[in-house]
């Protein structure tokens, strides 16, 4: 049976192929225009469905060149980038980048651009019908894969090589300089606490004034550095943009933050922090855990104040609007460097407390509680931010503790062995150089101190102080009085070791002279006030007016008229000559003694010998002058040693501390 086909009917599979062709021919012999074809295929296939499908096949003659032109630009791409790849394992490739000069990395970079498009390409197109142009496509989506990951694998040694080469190390910034100025000076004790502070015996006030320097801060004048070269952020773009484009953000992610994790790394050494195990810092002598301390809380501001903002700028900088990506990325470099700081300023929280460990803790405090608020704004890690803030306040745990372990040390002196000279003792220099400095941290210690019931039952009652006058007061002043009234108390107690009354009163004399000239001359007279510095005053006039009254009372007993027969004209010569020799011999005892005593300062010295001269001079002037003309004669001299001059010359020998000896030069009678 014949099947005829007709334009407007019958079906068959034959038939269909003949008006197709039939179509096709048609439209070759018009030789018209792509637009004019168009339109006839339009008008064919609205005459007979079987005429559709011959819109597809000449779409496809015309669309053939343009792919071709698509392939031949991938297999060139393709070609460079295989080419490269090939090199790999030779000296040359592994020496050079492809941005050193006098390489041009333009043409790799546009094989990587050029097998992304395509790669995109193929991705957002439906997948073909299993046929052999489906298994074309294949093959050219395989050999696509391949080379994005020959090109993302050297963009990753592009990315750590530019990276490596480019950045700069923290004593090579411009403004190093300026950082390391500004970072000395956030610890500038240049002297170890404990070589000023030292034990009790072997402390002096010689450049105790510097305890007072306690630096400059970054301040609102931030230091801006460029930690990689600018010059370079350019080609680091290029190769970032690259690989998160091709998906290789993981890979991107890994290589950035691990040679920027090196870096910061090396900064840290540079700045002089070193990575050290909770248990090696702990083994660390005193000594060289200060300098240690010093060196974190310089790292500490530096980090966070200057190079963590600047890794921030970086990474904002190198990825743009990728904001998830960027912030990953900035977290990962971060996180390694503030976690070795934040290990070190554990271990100090934990380790063994003493008083002289104080003043470096509250310098770590006050730097990572300044520093905290900048780091929380740029980490958003969790983790990280929660164990700043857990070191933080062990920190400040610490400090309170080792507070309290100076207090225990005033309270738990009681050597027995007096100051022989009736100097002053090392204790209140002790205490008074560690306040002078302690009253510098008024701001972190308010924070951390209270005052307990304990402390306020013993202000009143051991050292019958008023309670609301603590209240009145900061947190640091409340613990500061209470230490000077156990500081006071202590010393009372000390007085108690010397068996001479008057040695006793000198000794106390000295020692708050000593109180009241610290706290005048420091920022402890606005601690302590001007009523406490006047009742010290009152006590120290009392302490140099009982030591008269114990010293000279004896000596000045013997210029009385009571006991040697009446007035001047019917005197006992007997009495008279034991008068004068007992009067000789206190004097010369109390040179003997009180030559060797010492009172250290200038003033207070000169102060107490007008003092002795005030009340022994005219005395021993008005009883020579009554009685000395009834003991002339040739043994006259045996009795009157000396005349009231040479009473006031030797009078300026006491408390020189150099014990010395009368040597009387007997006179002839006149």
């Amino acid at each position: 049976m014949t099947t005829t086909t007709s334009i407007g009917g019958g079906t068959g599979g034959g038939g269909d192929d003949r008006v197709l062709a039939t179509a096709q021919q048609i439209l070759k012999s018009l030789n018209t225009a792509k637009e004019d074809r168009q339109d006839m295929l339009l008008i064919f296939s609205s005459f007979d469905n079987r005429l559709s499908g011959i819109s597809d096949l000449v779409n496809g003659e015309d669309s053939k060149s343009s792919s071709d032109e698509d392939l031949d630009r991938f297999e060139a791409a393709e070609k460079v980038i295989l080419a490269d790849a090939s090199h790999s394992g030779e000296p040359s490739r592994q020496s050079t980048s492809l941005f050193d000069p006098p390489n041009g990395p333009v043409e790799y970079l546009s094989a990587v651009d050029e097998i992304i498009l395509w790669m995109e390409q193929f991705s957002i197109a439906p997948p073909p019908p299993p046929s052999s142009s489906g298994r074309i496509r294949q093959v050219t989506v395989d050999r696509a894969e391949n080379a994005i990951q020959l090109a993302m694998s050297r963009l990753e040694e592009e990315l750590r090589h530019v990276l490596i080469c480019n950045t700069i190390p923290l004593d090579a910034v411009s403004s190093y300089g300026s950082i390391r100025r500004v970072s000395l000076s956030f610890a500038s004790h240049d002297c170890a606490i404990d070589e000023n502070l030292g034990s009790f015996g072997e402390v002096s006030d010689r450049g105790s004034h510097r305890f007072h320097e306690r630096g400059a801060s970054l301040g609102d004048d931030d230091l801006f550095v460029d930690l990689v070269r600018p010059d370079a952020v350019p080609d680091l773009r290029e190769i970032i943009d690259r690989m998160v484009r091709s998906g290789y953000e993981r890979e991107c992610l890994q290589v950035y933050s691990s040679v920027r994790r090196d870096a910061l790394d090396e900064c840290l050494a540079t700045l002089g922090v070193e990575r050290l195990s909770i248990e090696e810092v702990q083994k660390v002598e005193w000594k060289s855990l200060d300098e240690k301390m010093k060196n974190w809380v310089q790292a500490a501001k530096v980090v966070v104040g200057v190079l963590l903002s600047g890794e921030k700028r970086l990474c904002d900088t190198l990825f743009g609007d990728l904001d998830e990506f960027k912030e990953i990325c900035f977290n990962e470099t971060a996180k390694g460097c503030v976690m070795q700081l934040l290990n070190f300023g554990e271990a100090i929280s934990i380790c063994k407390r003493s008083p002289e460990k104080l003043f470096r803790i509250l310098d770590m405090y006050e730097a990572l509680r300044d520093a905290l608020p900048d780091l929380q704004a740029m980490v958003s890690d969790e983790l990280v931010i929660s164990e700043a803030k857990g070191v933080l306040s062990g920190l400040g745990e610490a400090a309170k503790g080792t507070f309290a372990e100076f207090e225990n040390c005033i309270r738990n002196e009681t050597s027995k062995k007096p100051v022989v000279t009736g100097d002053v003792h090392p204790l209140p220099r002790y205490v008074m150089n560690y306040l002078k400095l302690l009253v510098d941290y008024g701001d972190p210690m308010d924070s951390l101190l209270e005052i307990t019931e304990e402390d306020l039952y013993r202000f009143q009652n051991d050292f019958g102080g008023d309670g609301s006058q603590l209240e009145a007061m900061s947190p640091l002043g409340r613990q500061i009085l209470l230490l000077m009234s156990e500081l006071e108390y202590n010393l009372v107690e000390k007085s108690r070791l010397y068996e001479d009354s008057a040695m006793q009163q000198i000794f106390l004399m000295n020692n708050l002279y000593y109180l009241v000239r610290k706290v005048k001359d420091s920022d402890l007279g606005k601690v302590l006030g001007d009523d406490w510095i006047r009742k010290r005053r009152g006590q120290i006039r009392q302490y140099a007016t009982g030591y008269l009254r114990a010293c000279w009372s004896k000596a000045l007993s013997c210029l009385k008229d009571e006991g040697i027969g009446g007035s001047s004209s019917n005197a006992s010569k007997m009495a008279l000559k034991e008068r004068f020799k007992s009067f000789n011999a206190c004097f010369e005892e109390i040179y003997r003694i009180q030559t060797a005593w010492k009172v250290p300062d200038d003033q207070l010295r000169e102060e107490l010998r007008i003092s002795i001269s005030e009340k022994v001079l005219p005395a021993y002037r008005a009883f020579m002058g009554r009685f000395g003309s009834q003991l002339e004669g040739r043994h006259a001299g045996k009795y009157i040693k000396y005349t009231p001059d040479d009473l006031e010359t030797y009078l300026s020998d006491l408390f020189e501390g150099s014990p010395a000896v009368l040597h009387h030069i007997r006179r002839k009678s006149t």
